[in-house]
C-alpha cells in the first residue's frame, strides 16, 4: 500500500492513496492552520471505526440479522504533553434492527478485534481498547434499548 499527502499552502494537505479518492487534512489555527481538514490522528480514530464497522456489519449480514441502523463510534484518550499520542479507547457499537441475536453481535464484535481488522490489531498493540455495544430493536424514531454490553479478550 501507497500514500501520500501533497502540501497546498499553509497546514493545508491533501492526502491519497492506491485507491486514488483524496481527503483533506489541515490543523488547527494556533498553529498556522485554517481549520480545513482532518487532523492525522482524526483519521486514526476513523480508521479504527471504519475497519471494525466494515467487519462487524459484514458479520452480521452472513449471520442474517436484520440490521436497520448501525454506528461505530471511537472515544480515544490522548497523553496531555506531546507527542499526543492516543492512551487508550473505546468502541461502541450501535446497532438497531429487528429480532437482534446478542451472541451474534458479540462474536461479530470478537471475530473483527482478534481476527480480522488490521487497524485494531495495530494499535491495540500499543495502547487498550474496550469494546461496548448498545442494541436496539426498530429503527429510526421507533426504537427502544433492548440489551448493552461488553466484549474484551479474556
Amino acid at each position: 500500500m501507497d500514500a501520500k499527502v501533497i502540501w497546498s499552502n499553509g497546514m493545508t494537505f491533501t492526502g491519497t492513496a492506491d485507491t486514488g479518492f483524496n481527503v483533506p487534512l489541515g490543523a488547527d489555527p494556533s498553529v498556522g492552520g485554517a481549520n480545513d481538514g482532518f487532523r492525522p490522528l482524526e483519521l486514526m480514530a476513523v480508521s479504527l471505526a471504519g475497519c471494525t464497522a466494515m467487519d462487524v456489519i459484514s458479520i452480521l449480514r452472513k449471520k442474517q440479522q436484520q440490521v436497520a441502523e448501525f454506528e461505530v463510534r471511537v472515544h480515544a484518550d490522548q497523553r496531555s504533553d506531546p507527542p499526543h499520542v492516543f492512551t487508550g479507547a473505546v468502541i461502541t457499537y450501535l446497532v438497531s434492527g429487528k429480532g437482534l441475536d446478542e451472541a451474534a453481535l458479540v462474536r461479530a464484535i470478537e471475530l473483527s478485534a482478534t481476527r480480522y481488522c488490521p487497524a485494531q490489531a495495530m494499535l491495540s498493540s500499543v495502547f487498550p481498547i474496550k469494546m461496548e455495544y448498545e442494541v436496539f430493536e426498530g429503527g429510526g424514531d421507533e426504537k427502544k434499548a433492548t440489551f448493552k454490553g461488553t466484549w474484551s479478550p479474556e
